[in-house]
């Protein structure tokens, strides 16, 4: 690597500069995670279409380093590849590679094998620090290289993500800024926290630019800012996600617009969040914690100014308009909108149930008390445990801290579900009797903001009868994969307390487990699935995790881009560990559900 020459964009006088004249970062996020690749060139070009001159983009360390010491670079995960795209396309890259990352991603970015080692998150804990330092020797050299002052698109790079509403270590921030520079980092270095001097005096660290995170705080913004630097919103919430159980919240274009142009009237620089939301794939799709879990949809739509499947609306067109001024020849052509297939549907074929699938997998860790995903080596999703018991006349079973939801069955029989902030008991038998225990056990999304980030998953403390624990645990950790048939597996034990259970009541009511469904495709392209009936499912499409839906909603349709699907015979599976529907439909149209106007804080 040559030496490089100064850095591309500056600050002075409260202005941003680009190789010393004036210039305004107008900017959109775009995660290349949230988007399959083969789209990444699309999108990056509807944002230039948009005014942007820059996109900014996380890089969440937990999608690169699922196993500790296997960094992955390739493919969906080849940043540096996107980074190169945006810089063909035109686009300055603000990039956000924070050890932390928020984004309502699992876990905030952090590896779940990292938090289930240290509760000392985002400090100066040397357990943390020395993750973090083996972390970016792989990462921060691949981004040097693309930086502005060797000729590539990064012109920002973000040290840390609203950390000053989340602790006071100072130590730990000047680690990262430290950490940065020393691999190679030349260009602006910035911070980003919300409008109260709390968070801005926590998350600042000498020889950073400071900016903000807000949904209508300019002028707090103005306020608080320093004013030899720029003003920048790194982070202005033109819409919002969602969380299942809620409503879809949407912002108006006119509302949005009105806080951009009020910034720009002020002289700052903006960056969209989102610009392009995109999907949470698979179950990356985070978790708030207020009072109770609230998981994140699948869907990051974001109601962005370019839809999750690249459409385009109000939003997108009054940003072309208030970006125009700020460019010196013509805007890009807008695009055409995308393709998508016509309504279908296929019907939804049960294969086996639930407990079927879980048996299936071979039998792993056995202890004496049941183990947290963490110590299984369990990233998400679904583990099996299981225990010979015994239980008086009129126990009951009870789990104590459950992270997040149960399906409990005793010798084969579906005997109920707990849930973390619902029924974390229920009766056995009333006769009394002994049996096989299997509790298979669902993490609904890890926490990615606040006090509870990094916390575990699984059964953490134990599983009583009555006043007693059970011991003896085996667990099964059920793979991210598509589920096979496993119908070659030994069935399901149900010994003689199957009828006992019976008679206590078992829920009632569709089967659940797994289920598949057949579409033949004369031409692929995007589409989106509904599975009407269905009440709590993960879905694959040929084999790739598309993410889950939830009965509860808002969020109804799941997005399958076209490059997952295929000419001629197209498969879908579906594993619902509560109520399997009877059809998949494609759908013309996505649908959120129910709306609900809301502007971030």
């Amino acid at each position: 690597m040559t030496e490089p020459t100064s850095p591309a964009l500056t600050y002075e006088d409260g202005a941003l500069r680009r190789h010393g004249r004036g210039f305004r970062m107008l900017s959109g996020a775009v995660h290349y995670f949230r988007i399959h690749p083969d789209q990444w060139e699309d999108r990056l070009r509807r944002l230039a279409a948009m005014g942007a001159n820059t996109v900014d983009t996380y890089i969440p360390w937990n999608f690169h380093e699922r196993v500790e010491g296997v960094v992955d670079f390739e493919g969906w995960r080849d940043a540096e590849r996107f980074i190169r795209l945006a810089g063909e396309v035109g686009l300055d890259v603000f990039v956000r590679p924070s050890p932390y990352i928020c984004a309502e991603w699992a876990n905030g970015g952090i590896p779940f094998w990292l938090s289930g080692r240290t509760r000392s998150l985002r400090t100066s804990d040397p357990v943390f620090l020395a993750a973090v330092d083996a972390w970016y020797d792989e990462l921060i050299p691949r981004l040097a290289l693309l930086q502005a002052s060797h000729g590539g698109p990064i012109t920002a790079v973000q040290i840390e993500n609203e950390y000053g509403s989340f602790g006071s270590d100072h130590d730990y921030l000047v680690h990262l800024r430290d950490g940065l520079r020393a691999r190679g980092i030349v260009e602006l270095l910035t911070t980003a926290d919300g409008t109260t001097a709390d968070m801005v005096r926590n998350g600042s660290v000498e020889g950073a630019m400071g900016s903000f995170t807000f949904g209508t705080g300019v002028a707090e913004a103005q306020r608080l800012h320093v004013p030899d630097q720029a003003l920048l919103c790194a982070e202005l919430w033109g819409g919002w996600f969602d969380h299942w159980g809620e409503q879809h919240h949407v912002r108006s274009a006119a509302s949005m617009i009105g806080t951009v142009e009020e910034l720009l009237a002020a002289g700052g620089s903006v960056s969209l969040y989102m610009a392009h939301g995109g999907t949470n794939f698979g179950l990356w799709a985070g978790a708030n914690h207020d009072g109770v879990l609230q998981p994140t949809v699948t869907s990051y739509d974001s109601d962005a100014p370019i839809g999750e499947d690249g459409t385009l609306n109000d939003k997108f067109h009054a940003l072309r308009a208030a970006f125009a001024p700020f460019h010196n020849g013509d805007l890009p052509p807008v695009p055409e909108a995308p393709r998508r297939q016509a309504a279908a549907s296929a019907p939804l074929v049960p294969v086996v149930s639930l407990l079927d699938v879980a048996r299936a997998i071979p039998s792993g860790a056995t202890a004496p008390m049941p183990l947290s995903f963490e110590e299984l080596g369990a990233e998400d999703g679904l583990v099996a445990y299981e225990a010979e018991i015994t239980y008086a006349p009129g126990a009951a079973l009870t789990v104590d801290v459950l992270h997040d939801r149960a399906v409990v069955f005793l010798d084969g029989v579906r005997l109920g579900v707990l849930e973390r902030d619902g029924v974390r008991s229920l009766d056995l038998p009333a006769a009394g009797g002994s049996g096989l225990l299997v509790l298979v056990v669902e993490s609904q999304g890890r926490v990615n903001y606040g006090p509870h980030t990094g916390e575990g998953k699984g059964i953490l403390a134990g599983v009583r009868i009555g006043r007693r624990f059970a011991h003896g645990w085996t667990h099964r950790v059920l793979p991210q994969d598509a589920p096979a048939d496993p119908a070659a597996a030994a069935p399901s034990r149900v010994g003689a307390a199957a009828g006992a259970a019976v008679a206590a009541g078992p829920t009632a009511g569709p089967a659940d487990g797994l289920a598949a469904a057949v579409f033949d495709v004369a031409d692929p392209a995007d589409a989106w699935l509904a599975f009407p009936g269905g009440e709590n499912g993960m879905v694959w499409l040929n084999g790739f995790l598309l993410g889950r839906y939830r009965a509860v909603g808002p969020q109804v349709t799941l997005y399958a881009p076209a490059p997952l699907w295929r000419a001629g015979r197209n498969e879908i599976r579906v594993l619902d560990t509560d109520a399997l529907g009877s059809v998949v439909e494609i759908r013309e149209e996505p649908d959120f559900g129910p709306v609900e106007e809301f502007i971030g804080a």
